[in-house]
């Protein structure tokens, strides 16, 4: 294990923001700000049920997973043309860019979207060509991973992939979102089956809101390489074992938990928890946008509530180069940069 200096309490925020990191768990949709969607709205002459940003923004008050979902694609209403999907995604990419992410993993809803008559090639293109120009321009590299609305059938996601095949060379993996309570993993095995014989990574939501016979179920049944969120398997001390023997990550969000009452605050989060018991855990924004922080407000803040440490920030870090779906050569380089960066930082001191 890289051994980390102390730091500072004052300086410890300086030294989240600055570090390079990985971003896994990020939904583009869930990146529209309310800036951007009435900018949209009215490109695209859309009437929204608000009557400015402030109105949206104030909405932004959510019980639970239910409630913030339907703000949630109210918002993406407004995404019609290819030009929509790329000016969301490269306001995303530009934010990651500043937050010294150095690869996002970016999960994208085409049945948001299809199902209000947008085309499957919209989608796709629009956000596709984002992520080329952040690499040429930004030096992030993105990936696109294609998430199943939960809510809805096998069937619907059955016929949303194979919609999508023939862009299969845009997007690496298949993904599992939307209301989880209610909806088990079990529903979507043959799609995951069909997206595995197809050479995609396969991640799911599990135990954010549900139980942990959730996250056994996408382990066992959909068979993903990647839990999001999970912070429900502290409940289960067989199922924490064999995460933290597998070394299964698990892409926290604690922004999003504190922001849908999975957490009553940030400092009863259990974050730490998860960490001490040696699971692979990577922090993440999930819906910056309406969830009040993008990835480096989320280090900040988780860090600021809970106490983690300097030493923890680079088990997080590194987590999530470990986690994402990159060459060994790729995660190696962007580890030997985290490194730099963490004795850059000592030497300061």
């Amino acid at each position: 294990m890289f051994k980390v200096h102390a730091v500072a309490a004052h300086r410890l925020p300086q030294l989240l923001r600055e570090m390079p990191k990985a971003e896994l768990h990020i939904h583009i949709e869930g990146s529209l700000e309310p800036e951007l969607i009435f900018a949209l709205a009215e490109r695209n002459d859309v009437e929204l049920p608000y009557a400015n940003v402030q109105a949206l923004r104030a909405a932004y008050a959510f019980s639970d997973l239910q409630s913030f979902l339907d703000i949630y694609y109210a918002g993406a209403s407004v995404l019609l043309h290819e030009q929509d999907f790329y000016d969301m995604a490269w306001a995303y990419l530009q934010r990651a860019a500043a937050d010294h992410v150095v690869h996002a993993e970016i999960f994208f809803d085409p049945q948001t979207h299809t199902e209000r008559g947008v085309s499957m090639s919209t989608v796709i293109h629009g956000l596709h060509r984002a992520c080329v120009d952040a690499q040429a321009q930004l030096g992030v590299s993105a990936q696109l991973i294609l998430c199943f609305l939960r809510h809805l059938s096998e069937e619907a996601a059955l016929q949303t992939f194979n919609q999508a095949l023939p862009f299969k060379d845009k997007f690496i993996g298949v993904g599992l979102d939307s209301s989880e309570v209610g909806h088990p993993p079990e529903k979507f095995k043959n799609v995951f089956a069909l997206a595995h014989a197809h050479g995609l990574h396969l991640v799911a939501h599990a135990g954010e809101e549900g139980p942990p016979a959730y996250i056994w179920s996408a382990l066992d049944v959909l068979h993903v390489a990647r839990i999001d969120h999970g912070v429900q398997a502290v409940h289960d001390a067989a199922l924490m074992a064999r995460l933290a023997k597998d070394r299964t990550p698990l892409t926290v969000c604690p922004l999003s938990n504190q922001k849908l009452c999975v957490f009553s605050d940030l400092k009863s989060h259990n974050i730490g928890q998860l960490l001490d018991a040696g699971l692979c855990v990577t922090i993440n924004s999930d819906d910056p946008a309406y969830f009040g922080g993008y990835i480096n407000d989320n280090f900040v803040q988780t860090f600021e509530a809970t106490g983690l440490t300097a030493q923890q920030a680079y088990v997080l870090a590194s987590n999530s180069f470990e986690a994402s779906f990159v060459s060994e050569q790729q995660k190696n380089q962007w580890l030997h940069l985290l490194k730099l960066s963490f004795q850059r930082f000592s030497e300061q001191d």
